[in-house]
């Protein structure tokens, strides 16, 4: 039989990395192991991943799941991009998060990530109005109406495109301004949950392909007095999961010695410009952590808390953070400090 494989990849574009993708015509059973499925190049000069004069590169299948836009047989294939020595091309930022998620995955660390996003209708975003605004926040997050409520049916159809693929998707929501919204995915190991959030990014783009709207993950889409877009990072191992002591841990982890700065120069391109310390969020250039405080660049949610026992959720990452990085960063700095305090 005969099926299609859309191949998708992680680009070398800076300072935001794109999602490529082509389509390779198989045959076969579709549903074959990942680690049966072929190889397979492409012109890594037109996606900024090698110059003309050796321009060849190397798509490996990581992952696959149904494609459920083509529907039928047909799949969808994350790859890593890699050299023709078969060595992690510079770009390639999941080879990275790989020894890093084996070393500490004793832990037990899981991740569930907020993906805010904003859909644009041309050069506006979707909701406001030609040459103006719209009236100012305060009734669209998770509205309803179709005076405050912008792209509902893309949105819908978005989900239902993940759910179809099998995807670890944990909900939606529409956000504080016009045109935002929002999917939760995980929770997972920090290797799935960053593979599914780039297909799951794909499945947006693509969606809205169909009715002609563009989304982006500019963290700051619009200036002014408008929210930006984040991709809040929750996070938990065993250990948090299990007591208050091992939560304390790993929010002083994070904000020790040049920890901070190391990790929200890494959390996505024009962060400074989202984390000012205002719109529910802490100033780029500062650390903190509080109890249910969204003011704060980690916050303890209040049931944990309450329960002694929990997750947390780090919310400086930008909407365009590449999660290969993000899972890697909070994995390496609080597994390595919970293991050295003996909280596994």
């Amino acid at each position: 039989m005969t099926f299609k494989a859309e191949y998708i990849w992680i680009d070398g574009t800076e300072p935001t990395a794109k999602l490529r993708s082509k389509t390779k015509i198989m045959t076969g059973s579709p549903l074959q192991d990942v680690d049966r499925l072929p190889i397979w190049g492409f012109d890594g000069s037109s996606t900024s991943q090698a110059e003309g004069h050796a321009s060849d590169r190397v798509l490996k299948p990581v992952f696959s799941c149904p494609d459920p836009i083509r529907g039928g047989d047909d799949i969808l294939v994350l790859c890593e991009v890699f050299d023709i020595d078969m060595t992690p091309h510079a770009s390639n930022t999941r080879a990275a998060l790989r020894p890093v998620a084996e070393r500490f995955a004793g832990q037990e660390p899981i991740f569930g990530i907020e993906q805010e996003y904003t859909f644009f209708d041309g050069h506006r975003p979707l909701g406001f109005p030609e040459g103006g605004f719209p009236a100012a926040q305060g009734g669209y997050y998770c509205g309803v109406g179709a005076d405050e409520i912008f792209g509902r049916e893309i949105v819908e159809k978005h989900l239902d495109n993940c759910l179809k693929a099998g995807l670890g998707i944990s909900g939606i929501n529409a956000e504080v301004m016009p045109g935002q919204w929002e999917f939760q995915v995980g929770p997972l190991s920090p290797l799935e949950v960053s593979d599914q959030l780039w297909v799951a990014r794909w499945l947006l783009y693509r969606t809205a392909e169909d009715f002609d709207v563009s989304a982006t993950l500019d963290p700051k889409p619009v200036r002014g007095d408008w929210n930006g877009a984040g991709a809040h990072t929750n996070f938990s191992t065993r250990a948090m999961r299990e007591g208050y002591d091992a939560i304390i841990t790993a929010c002083e982890s994070l904000g020790e010695g040049s920890k901070p700065m190391d990790h929200v120069k890494n959390y996505g391109a024009g962060i400074d410009d989202r984390l000012t310390g205002l719109h529910e969020t802490a100033p780029w250039n500062e650390y903190s952590y509080g109890v249910s405080d969204r003011g704060a660049s980690v916050r303890i949610p209040w049931q944990v808390e309450q329960d002694q026992k929990g997750y947390i959720e780090d919310r400086r990452p930008n909407a365009n953070v590449d999660p290969y990085v993000v899972t890697r960063l909070i994995v390496d700095t609080c597994c390595a400090a919970l293991e050295k305090a003996d909280q596994v």
